[in-house]
């Protein structure tokens, strides 16, 4: 059946959402805009300059709880650690989640902005750190209160329920994953359809891209501890030297995208660290490696994991490490997340109530031009059947994009007037869609 998609207006607002005035244009477009003038922007400089790092988002999750209890929402908090989830049911139909994530990096900001975050925290190891929205976070929070507030304010034009979630420490790839295992499924409405979106400095600001697979790679964090018989440098035959194994497993490593995947998928293997040794004429007993494994299918992250585990003990034994020292290759329990795969006829939908609401010029379709990961993953897996859509808002104005510093940076900085208008939007009218009624 065709589906009808949103022109949507602005009739039967919820008492005390938000002011309207008669004379101004009766459609969601201008209700954004007179409530990111209300209201967003103020939230925005807010969230910006209160950054706060992975689970350690109390002020934050208090606020965001705060804004949509006073909407209506049914909230619970401190799901998953500082998770927040709000709750609206509105009649029959079906459940619609729509996820933003909350924390900060510890990064110092040197951007110069008037509204600067000047914040520091101590973290879960206890170390004190500057704390900077360097990743367009506060834009996600801002713009899924917005969301929020034009859903609340539409209950005449859809029916189901919509479940929104602040999620936490999605920088460490830990807080989607949490908020699974704390019963987000078994304590809240299961949802059919998951929404969530990134704001990029490397797209024009306004502009939207919604792909049809493949969003994020996979991503693992995996330790190798590299084992030797210590000795003297000068007597290299009476030792067995762990920096020369731990220098072939990084280079027989890398025939592990080469030579052991099909060369039509993507597959990624960077040693970040590597650490052995002393000094000058000592041959160590043991070198600490740290990898991180990118890939685009659940099959092909399994095959770079397994290759690890193969590599480091095939040059062990081909270098003579006795067998109690073989290497230990370590899989992060925690910094680990699958693929980010939309549903394809999920994502067509979603994306073509955006060509017909924001209109053809400001959908944009660029080449992936990296394996960068997102652990929103974790609530579409595919055994738990919730058909996703990821998407991405432009931040940057096009005459800055060739400047425009990259995420995690100390001077990045997104334009969040047109990010969050567009990011508010187009989550509402991606929900709508899929809530609208027979």
């Amino acid at each position: 059946m065709r589906r009808k998609f949103l022109t949507i207006s602005l009739a039967a607002f919820v008492a005390g959402a938000f002011p309207v005035h008669a004379e101004e244009p009766a459609d969601i477009t201008a209700a954004v805009a007179q409530d990111y003038d209300t209201h967003l922007k103020e939230l925005f400089l807010h969230f910006h300059q209160n950054p706060e790092l992975s689970f350690r988002e109390y002020k934050t999750s208090a606020r965001l709880a705060e804004e949509l209890r006073a909407l209506g929402y049914d909230v619970t908090e401190k799901v998953g650690g500082t998770g927040v989830v709000a709750v609206m049911k509105n009649g029959e139909g079906p459940t619609v989640l729509l996820r933003a994530d909350m924390d900060g990096l510890p990064v110092e900001e040197k951007t110069g902005l008037s509204y600067a975050s000047k914040v520091t925290q101590e973290d879960v190891e206890g170390v004190v750190r500057p704390v900077m929205h360097a990743c367009g976070h506060d834009v996600h929070i801002t713009a899924l209160v917005g969301a929020a507030r034009q859903l609340a304010a539409r209950k005449d034009k859809w029916s189901g329920t919509a479940v929104l979630i602040g999620q936490p420490a999605e920088e460490r790839v830990g807080g989607a994953r949490a908020m699974i295992a704390d019963g987000l499924y078994k304590k809240f409405p299961k949802p059919d359809y998951a929404l969530a979106f990134h704001v990029e400095a490397s797209r024009p600001s306004g502009t939207i891209e919604v792909l049809p697979e493949i969003v994020a790679s996979s991503a693992d964090s995996v330790d190798i501890i590299v084992h030797g018989v210590g000795g003297h440098g000068a007597y290299p035959h009476r030792a067995v030297d762990p920096v020369l194994v731990a220098s072939q497993i990084v280079v027989s490593l890398q025939s592990i995208v080469s030579r052991t995947i099909n060369p039509l998928e993507s597959g990624v293997i960077t040693v970040g660290s590597i650490h052995g040794g002393s000094k000058h004429n000592i041959i160590g007993d043991e070198v600490d490696m740290q990898l991180t494994i990118r890939a685009d299918s659940h099959e092909v992250r399994e095959q770079l994991l397994d290759g690890i585990d193969r590599v480091a003990e095939g040059v062990a034994i081909s270098l003579g490490v006795p067998k109690d020292k073989m290497p230990e290759v370590i899989r992060s329990k925690t910094e680990a997340t699958p693929p980010t795969i939309n549903d394809t006829a999920t994502a067509e939908i979603v994306r073509t109530a955006f060509a017909e609401h924001f209109g053809a010029a400001r959908m944009v379709q660029d080449k992936r031009d990296g394996m960068g990961a997102e652990d929103f993953a974790y609530f579409v897996t595919p055994e738990l059947g919730v058909k996703g859509v990821y998407f991405s808002v432009g931040g940057t104005p096009a005459k800055e994009l060739a400047t425009a510093p990259g995420h995690h940076s100390a001077i990045f900085k997104i334009e969040y007037e047109p990010s969050v208008k567009t990011g508010a939007e187009a989550m509402a009218v991606g929900a709508m869609t899929l809530l609208q009624k027979p």
